[in-house]
């Protein structure tokens, strides 16, 4: 369910006590199976909700909630938190969603309250994955235990495995957590500095008793975007400059995804694009297949490993091609 529906949802239980499915969906503009499902979900994720059946009944948060939600836990109220968070700190969240947070942390006890503005601002969502796209991944063991280290602000011993495959210790400070396309990123302090670790390379995790040391406004927005910016400029060392045709273009942007920027159509039709890429051949073996429809005009050497990769492809099917024809006039 979308988080925004349920800090929502919420909201509506402790300003009327009592919900229907059909009153759901009309404040939210869902359908009722949705709002139904909704209701549903919440109680399964352990908020405590229950549903009263009759004609006069509904949904009631337990132990009230006309004035505040004291009838979450602690755990239960950062696990909401945890789901709304997200949603609240992306660049597309709504002004009114970020207002219903802060009502409902106000709304929280006394004691409750800093743990869960401490989820809210644990993880981000960044909705752009870096290159081509990629399919969606199983949240990895290790976010719950990680989430906690956030959360409590302690450290954490982390055995990571990097892009070589091999294996290390290191103790890290957690700072927060981003969604990154289908990915999920760790933003930590070490040692060298500031350093993103993504979770599916962390093999095992164990928090210490040793205290985070938060720089005076940190904000985990901000200090991402940094980070990737940096990322990006390592990352980024060819620009590729060309001209499309138009009934290649859904083929060029599949092969190189977010990494394409289009221009406007020439008088001749043709689409000037710019095609960001980490090194020359790498994205000469990409562009290749799209001769049919693709003039690179720059840089000089991704033009020059593209007639290598021509001229081996020539070379490798004439010799296939001559070696069937005599096979094929026997012995």
């Amino acid at each position: 369910m979308k988080s925004d529906r349920l800090v929502a949802i919420l909201l509506m239980l402790q300003r009327r006590e009592q919900v229907t499915a059909a009153e759901v969906a009309r404040e939210l503009e869902v359908s009722e199976r949705t709002a139904r499902r909704d209701l549903d979900a919440l109680g399964m994720a352990g908020i405590p909700i229950y549903s009263v059946q009759g004609r006069s009944g509904g949904w009631r948060l337990l132990g009230g909630g006309r004035t505040d939600l004291s009838g979450l836990t602690e755990s239960e109220s950062r696990a909401l938190f945890l789901v709304a968070g997200p949603a609240a700190t992306a660049g597309s969240a709504a002004p009114e969603l970020k207002a219903a947070l802060r009502k409902l942390v106000r709304a929280l006890p006394e004691s409750f309250r800093r743990p869960a503005e401490a989820a809210a601002s644990s993880m981000i969502v960044d909705s752009q994955p870096w290159g081509t796209g990629r399919t969606a991944e199983q949240p990895p063991p290790c976010l719950e235990v990680l989430q906690n280290a956030v959360i409590s602000g302690v450290q954490a011993q982390l055995s990571y495995v990097d892009s070589a495959g091999t294996e290390t210790e290191r103790i890290v400070e957690p700072l927060g957590l981003v969604a990154k396309g289908p990915r999920l990123y760790l933003v930590a302090h070490t040692e060298p500095g500031r350093r993103t670790f993504r979770l599916d390379r962390i093999a095992a995790v164990t928090l210490t008793d040793v205290p985070v040391r938060r720089v005076e406004g940190f904000d985990l927005t901000q200090s991402w975007r940094a980070l990737t910016d940096e990322a990006e400029r390592h990352r980024t060392v060819v620009e590729v400059h060309a001209n499309c045709d138009p009934a290649g273009l859904g083929f060029l942007q599949q092969a190189v995804g977010s990494d394409l920027e289009i221009g406007q159509a020439r008088s001749d039709g043709r689409i000037p694009v710019v095609i960001h890429a980490p090194s020359e051949y790498g994205i000469a073996g990409h562009l290749a297949g799209l001769v049919e429809w693709l003039d690179v005009t720059s840089p000089p050497g991704v033009r020059d490993k593209l007639r290598m990769i021509g001229a081996g492809l020539t070379e490798r099917y004439a010799t296939l091609d001559g070696v069937v024809s005599r096979n094929d006039e026997g012995p």
